[in-house]
């Protein structure tokens, strides 16, 4: 799937003030910005999409380094000339872009706003929320940066109308975390405080009402992902899989992605895990951590296989529990095969992930479960 760039359309508002800084203006991703007709440009494949993605920007940009970022603090290169999921993101001023949100409200399905780590994030995030809320009534979703965070900032956030809270731990371990995260030259992110913010919005938001971001492919095993998907399943909150794809420059740019095999039957656990109820006593796994037994009936998961819904993109729901934010692209360059799909799969496209995730490999049952061989 790429996008055909049509001749760019003027973007509203003044283009070259000093300072376009949040809370006036704020980054869209491209997505966002060909939906609302801030810019030109389509989908080789159509499908509705109204999921809007908002992302803070300041003149110093995220002053953490996350080693795997394009927006990363010691990353080369301007802030502004920073790519962020490998794709453009368009400035706009806030009160242009929340006029087109009242326009399009009626295609709209989920709003989210990412913060970064900076001093004023806090702040202006709850600026932008009330302009938002002021104009429309799409369910609103934050992405956090947990150390600007507090308990009571939370609390104001559900005040003030946010839905959900999603968290980026993205490395899956405390180990992977302190070497990616914190251990970095402009690091310092603390591996407790993400988990802090975790429980505390599971406890104010309620179930189901947080996410927590997980990225495949930085070094974690199969085994870490799957306990804690079990984890995550048990506090009733959702985990968002995301499939690492190196940013170039950033000290992760030498990184393999994962094998598409892998990638697939994760997504196919996590599912198995969140929808179907499977335990750990489900899988098994070889000496370096790699899935090595999927204990199913072959029947069932072919079934699972056949709706397609887990190889879609994971997103916050909309108001009808309908996918409400399809993010494409956030897990693979246009140009590349789906990773996931911001629409239900083809039957061409479940052909594809069938023979992409080899399955035949790792399923196999216990005695006496249903259709064992």
């Amino acid at each position: 799937m790429t996008v055909r760039q049509l001749p760019l359309l003027q973007l509203p508002g003044p283009q070259a003030t000093a300072a376009q800084v949040s809370p006036e203006y704020v980054r869209i991703s491209m997505a966002s910005a060909v939906t609302l007709r801030l810019r030109s440009g389509r989908f080789t494949r159509d499908f509705p999409f109204g999921g809007l993605h908002l992302l803070l920007n300041y003149d110093e940009g995220c002053l953490s380094d996350c080693g795997y970022c394009g927006l990363a603090r010691t990353r080369p290169g301007a802030y502004a000339d920073k790519s962020f999921i490998r794709v453009e993101w368009p400035l706009v001023r806030t009160d242009d872009l929340v006029e087109r949100m009242a326009q399009h409200q009626a295609t709209l399905t989920r709003l989210c706003i990412s913060m970064v780590t900076h001093g004023h994030a806090y702040r202006d995030t709850c600026d932008i929320i009330q302009r938002i809320a002021r104009r429309v009534r799409t369910p609103l979703s934050i992405l956090v940066a947990p150390p600007t965070l507090n308990r009571e900032r939370l609390e104001t956030f559900k005040a003030l109308g946010v839905d959900m809270i999603g968290i980026g731990l993205d490395a899956v371990t405390e180990e992977l975390f302190r070497n990616i995260r914190t251990n970095v030259p402009a690091g310092g992110l603390k591996w407790e405080k993400y988990w802090e913010v975790v429980t505390d919005s599971r406890e104010i938001f309620g179930p189901w009402k947080v996410n927590v971001h997980t990225l495949v492919g930085l070094g974690e095993t199969d085994q870490d992902l799957v306990e804690l998907f079990l984890a995550l399943r048990d506090r009733q909150i959702y985990s968002y899989l995301f499939c690492f794809n190196p940013e170039p420059d950033s000290r992760m740019a030498g990184h393999p992605k994962s094998p598409l095999a892998r990638w697939r039957r994760v997504q196919l656990v996590k599912h198995l895990i969140e929808a179907e109820g499977y335990g750990g006593d489900r899988f098994s796994f070889d000496a370096d951590g790699a899935l090595a037994r999927l204990r199913a009936d072959q029947t069932e998961v072919a079934a699972v296989v056949d709706q397609g819904a887990a190889f879609m993109t994971n997103g916050c729901p909309g108001e009808q529990g309908q996918p409400g934010c399809t993010r494409p692209y956030g897990s693979y360059r246009p140009a590349e095969p789906f990773r996931d799909f911001p629409f239900l799969p083809t039957a061409g496209d479940l052909g594809e992930i069938r023979q992409q995730m080899r399955l035949e490999e790792v399923l196999g049952q216990e005695p006496g479960l249903p259709g064992e061989r």
